[in-house]
């Protein structure tokens, strides 16, 4: 009920969103006409039309946002000629004759002039103009949706949201109903009137379709509800987003609130083994391990799972590796398979894309390991790197029980390298910093980031310890930022041994040249896996790239990549 309350909130609050402004005089150039015939069929088509696109959004993903793009191009061509009618009286008598006719041949009863049609049609033009002007609340709703899958709790918090938008906008039709038959009282100036909602129409249609709706609106107005919408979900619905874990953050808990192995249904694909299920798995001792394969702390901790695989395989240990995406591609099966063989990893992996496995663990974190003995009960679980010889111990403590006998052998001696060695956990000053703007921290570009639309960056006189920036031509998205130019970068100022990026490449099969320096210079002895001394790398799949591992004494380092093509995706800095 809370959220219900939440979700109607956020809709009427939404009328003072920045990027709402151009839509309002589409609403208000009905608001001389009666509510009921007018006003109330042009509520309704923006509802109708917003609900539909959000609810396809849970179900559709990129494809719906794709399909409303192309809505939102035939809303401005329609509000264009609208607008022009409120300019040209004549061109307005010409455009509403069909309109009529059509309405006498639906219903011989009907009032001619009637603006139902017109006013529901034209709310169908506004709502695809504002969906995407949703703020925090809505974008809960529809992150629950991603993640939960469409159900009726999902449709009525969309409903709620909806209806508190409507409630909002009447209240506006409704004054601005009122204003305007003052004025005219007054001032005897209809047409006048008319004619400056024209150009107000035409001037929304203008700020709609250059972006200036969620670009230069956002920062210049002062009525912006984004914060108090957030600071309501962040009070009355603390966020529990999936989030990483260093070996700094390391949490060890050994009375699981978990009683028995939760269901494993729902995967997307089983790799190295058939589907499995908690009642196959009874009798053996299971390490539950949620991982992904751009993830640098999942990474490290993969040498002690190999290798714990290899040394009590046969003991009765079954390694499970739930595979739960962060990022788009890591959705792709191929992808996957190819990062399971290239890491060497053999051991029962499942792909839980939809993350149906990752809730029935009531699971937040990359890596959680879950420790399962014989009968099937959790007996331990750990998030994050480290512990590992704790970690050990309760592997052989299951074991044992189940087979009722010692062990023999002790603790596992593993020398990992590459990016999956430990990281220099005293030198490590640097967070990890997602390029996306949804979660981006520290930019320091002086133009600050432009969501969605292409933008020419510059760097800040200087960088200050853990500040980025951008440099030539990007586009920055909510997880995703692209590059547009060859000679587009990104710089950081770190302190770290070790620093990781994972990049991509817009399309697909595309290798895409880089070159790396550290303080404006080749990096020499201290480069990455992924680079040679004099800097220069290659894109050739979505993963995790080490870039930078020094040798020498670890300071606060600039660090610049230049992508010598464009095209080059970027998703979050990592370090070691």
């Amino acid at each position: 009920m809370l959220l219900l309350f939440l979700a109607y909130l956020g809709g009427v609050l939404t009328i003072l969103s920045p990027c709402i402004l151009p839509v309002l005089p589409f609403v208000f150039a009905r608001s001389d006409q009666p509510f009921r015939r007018s006003g109330l069929p042009l509520l309704a088509g923006m509802v109708v039309t917003f609900a539909l696109i959000a609810s396809l959004a849970t179900v559709g993903g990129g494809w719906a946002v794709r399909a409303n793009q192309v809505g939102r191009i035939a809303a401005l061509v329609l509000f264009g000629f609208f607008g022009l009618t409120l300019l040209f009286s004549s061109l307005a008598d010409r455009f509403s004759r069909p309109l009529v006719q059509f309405g006498n041949r639906i219903s011989k009863n009907s009032d001619p002039t009637s603006p139902l049609l017109n006013s529901f049609v034209l709310g169908i033009g506004t709502g695809l103009l504002w969906a995407p002007c949703a703020g925090p609340i809505l974008g809960l709703i529809l992150t629950g949706a991603a993640l939960g899958g469409a159900s009726t709790h999902t449709v009525l918090l969309l409903l709620a949201y909806a209806a508190g938008a409507a409630t909002s906008l009447t209240v506006a039709l409704l004054a601005g109903g009122r204003v305007f038959a003052a004025m005219k009282r007054s001032l005897g100036a209809e047409e006048w009137i008319r004619r400056i909602l024209g150009v107000g129409v035409l001037a929304a249609v203008v700020a709609v379709a250059f972006g200036l709706d969620r670009g230069v609106l956002t920062r210049l107005s002062l009525t912006s509800t984004g914060g108090l919408e957030q600071r309501l979900v962040d009070r009355f619905h603390p966020a529990n987003a999936p989030k990483r874990v260093t070996r700094n953050e390391t949490v060890e808990v050994s009375d699981s609130s978990l009683t028995m192995l939760p269901s494993l249904s729902g995967a997307t694909a089983w790799i190295n083994s058939p589907p499995l299920t908690p009642e196959s798995l009874r009798g053996k001792v299971v390490l539950v391990d949620f991982w992904t394969y751009s993830c640098i702390n999942c990474l490290r901790t993969l040498p002690y799972l190999k290798a714990w695989n290899e040394k009590y395989k046969d003991s009765g240990l079954i390694i499970l590796g739930v595979h739960t995406p962060e990022f788009p591609f890591e959705k792709d099966e191929s992808n996957v398979r190819k990062a399971v063989h290239d890491l060497g990893v053999t051991y029962p992996v499942v792909m839980d894309n939809d993350y149906s496995i990752w809730r029935n663990f009531h699971n937040e974190y990359w890596p959680a390991h879950y420790f399962i003995d014989a009968t099937g009960k959790i007996r331990f679980h750990h998030f994050g790197e480290g512990n590992y010889d704790e970690s050990e111990k309760w592997i052989r403590e299951l074991l044992e029980e189940a087979n009722h006998k010692p062990l023999p052998g002790s603790a596992t001696n593993v020398a990992a390298s590459g990016a999956e060695a430990p990281p220099d956990t005293d030198e490590v000053k640097s967070p990890e910093t997602y390029v996306g703007y949804e979660r981006a921290q520290n930019f320091a570009s002086p133009s600050g980031l432009n969501q969605d639309d292409p933008q020419l960056y510059r760097l800040p006189a200087s960088l200050q310890l853990n500040q980025w920036g951008f440099t030539g031509k990007w586009n920055d998205g909510g997880q995703i930022a692209t590059s547009l130019v060859a000679g587009a970068s990104i710089s950081y100022c770190f302190h770290a041994r070790d620093l990781h990026l994972v990049l991509g490449s817009m399309k697909i099969g595309a290798p895409i040249r880089f070159r790396v320096t550290i303080d404006d210079k080749a990096p020499g002895l201290d480069h990455g896996m992924d680079t040679d001394a004099e800097g220069y790398g290659i894109i050739m799949e979505n993963r995790l790239y080490q870039l930078v591992r020094q040798q020498t004494k670890v300071t606060d380092r600039t660090f610049r990549i230049e992508f010598l093509a464009p095209g080059a995706q970027a998703y979050a800095f990592t370090f070691g």
